[in-house]
């Protein structure tokens, strides 16, 4: 790419043409501060003019992050009146904000305040009339408080970028100007699928998930049998709560925080995974053999299925039948497990910690429902489980390692743990589609054309004579591609994986924020690989583990030969399998 000479604080440099200001300026060493480049980028570009500096050829300061360079420009960062517009900028964006900082869930993590310290912003200096201000708290997922919002635009592009929707955009005009659902209707009466990406990317804490901790506080000072289900990515992310670099493995350590945290089980979710396996898998060969509905679409991510249902209702019967694995623990656990170890099912409660915040959603539905009990009682993040262990002093990382409980339920394979990446459970199922359909084992159980960040894959594979055609999508925007393909009657399919979240369950709404500016250890670019680091974390715990395919799981196999009699029995349909339907656009 060509190159251009410019000049910052009257230091030559040579950058690539048609970067911005900003994109300089960080080449070549200088942190301009701002609220959108190198945390996320995903924003209205401009508008808070936080990253204000001056440039020749330039009527006035210009905002960098939008701004090219060009040859022989002069750039001045520090100038006293960069410096002042900067810092009268970020007053501005105080003057509307609520600043309870002490009480706000993004303390810590705020970026409004962090470039506040940056730029050295003052307390009340433009006080006076402030916009009226919506608290939606009505998903069991997702609060928004407009009191917080800068009005940044990160939430509305993430929507576009990961989903191809606008469920999020700027309503009202002027000062009266918010962020919110069309016609500020909450997000329980709007189409949004309540992943978390937007909470994600949200720079305070004008979005932030449902906090579900006073209910496990509540349970346990109740007397309740409380036990808990971590699903595969929370081990793969947790650690950076505690200062870990992104992508290091920390299930042991986990694992120790929760049985201090006063658990009276800690168990895997990748027993769930397992088990899942088991169903979908028979499921699919059941659909092939006999004509069923194809292509079969995984059922595992709960913000594909409110997608699903949404703006795909016409193709539900396409789904898998098979709830989630956490859910499905969560019903084995109350409806075995409890007779098995003489615990009344009613007094068990089942907390899973998840990578998601549409899994809140999810526990609530009323089709988890088993036998009058939910399957699950509390979904906790991965970010709420960090709050919990700072709360309660444990020091994470001096904790040793320990194992989850194996008691007659939660033993895991690799199968499982993979789970939590995109292409995962296609990669899992077709370990174990491939011995039922064969009745041998597959020389080599890593898949690895299903794996990676491409936002489709496709395989095809001969399995004894029989080809099987499998594709596997994360982000809604990449799933349209190939479900308009089924609408037309064109997939070549037999399988296809969806995944809600950019990246699988590892870049779920709920886990870490992924803020550069908070991450001082970490590489530049960490924001186009964190979904790979913490990916790789998941792979390697595959190929540590003993067995890697789920139907070798031992507890799995005594499961069936004890309880449920076979895969997709009537018993494991009343247990493990669910039903969806279609909902509407819009709610007046």
């Amino acid at each position: 790419m060509a190159k251009v000479n410019i000049k910052i604080e009257g230091v030559p440099y040579q950058v690539e043409s048609g970067m911005t200001v900003l994109e300089a300026a960080k080449a070549c060493g200088y942190e301009i501060p701002s609220l959108c480049a190198f945390n996320h980028g995903e924003c209205s570009k401009g508008s808070c003019r936080v990253c204000l500096v001056e440039a020749t050829g330039a009527r006035g300061l210009v905002a960098s992050c939008v701004y090219p360079v060009n040859e022989g420009m002069e750039i001045t960062i520090s100038s006293p009146k960069a410096v002042q517009a900067r810092r009268c900028s970020v007053e501005l964006l105080l003057s509307n904000h609520n600043k309870d900082c002490q009480q706000c869930d993004k303390n810590g993590k705020c970026e409004l305040l962090h470039v506040a310290q940056l730029v050295g912003a003052r307390e009340g200096m433009y006080e006076g009339a402030k916009t009226e201000v919506t608290v939606d708290m009505l998903t069991p997922s997702i609060k928004r408080d407009t009191s917080k919002c800068i009005l940044c635009g990160r939430c509305i592009e993430r929507c576009k970028n990961a989903h191809g929707l606008s469920v999020l955009g700027f309503e009202k005009r002027g000062f009266k100007t918010i962020v919110a659902p069309a016609g500020n209707r909450s997000f329980a009466n709007s189409p949004c699928i309540l992943c978390g990406q937007c909470v994600s990317v949200c720079p305070t804490g004008a979005l932030m998930e449902v906090s579900e901790i006073d209910k496990v506080d509540a349970a346990m000072k109740a007397g309740k049998y409380v036990v808990v289900q971590t699903a595969p990515a929370v081990r793969a992310a947790i650690g950076e709560e505690f200062g870990m670099k992104i992508g290091t493995p920390a299930t042991g350590k986990m694992v120790a925080a929760l049985r201090r945290l006063g658990f009276k089980k800690v168990f895997d979710t990748n027993f769930g995974a397992d088990l899942t396996i088991m169903e979908e898998a028979t499921e699919l060969l059941s659909r092939v053999t006999n004509g069923g509905v194809l292509p079969m679409i995984t059922s595992c991510s709960p913000g594909w299925v409110n997608y699903a249902e949404y703006y795909y209702g016409d193709l539900l019967p396409h789904l898998s039948s098979c709830k989630s694995p956490h859910e499905m623990f969560g019903a084995i656990l109350k409806h075995y497990y409890a007779e098995k170890k003489g615990i009344k099912p009613e007094e068990m409660f089942v907390v899973s910690v998840m990578p998601c915040t549409a899994k809140k959603y999810e526990k609530d539905r009323p089709e988890l429902v088993t036998g009058g009990l939910k399957d699950v009682d509390a979904v906790l993040t991965t970010r709420e489980l960090a709050k919990l262990i700072k709360r309660s002093g444990i020091l994470f990382d001096r904790l040793p390692e320990e194992d989850f409980d194996y008691d007659i339920v939660g033993d895991y394979t690799g199968a499982g743990v993979i789970f939590g990446a995109t292409g995962g459970v296609m990669e899992a199922a077709l370990r174990t589609a491939a011995w039922k359909l064969t009745g041998k084992e597959l020389e080599n159980v890593e898949i690895k054309e299903v794996r990676g960040l491409e936002g489709i894959k496709e395989a095809s594979f001969n399995l004894d004579g029989t080809e099987v055609k499998v594709a596997v999508a994360h982000g809604m925007k990449n799933a349209k591609v190939l479900l308009d393909e089924i609408r037309k009657g064109k997939s070549p399919y037999h399988f296809i994986e969806i995944m809600g979240c950019p990246g699988g369950c590892v870049a779920g709404g709920g886990q870490p924020y992924v803020k550069p500016c908070f991450l001082p250890n970490e590489e530049d670019n960490i924001l186009d690989t964190y979904r790979d680091k913490r990916a790789n974390a998941l792979y390697s715990e595959d190929e540590g583990r003993p067995l890697r395919v789920s139907h070798k799981n031992p507890q799995i196999i005594d499961l069936y030969k004890d309880f449920l009699g076979e895969p997709n029995s009537h018993k494991a349909h009343e247990l493990l399998h669910t039903t969806y339907s279609a909902k509407e656009r819009f709610k007046d």
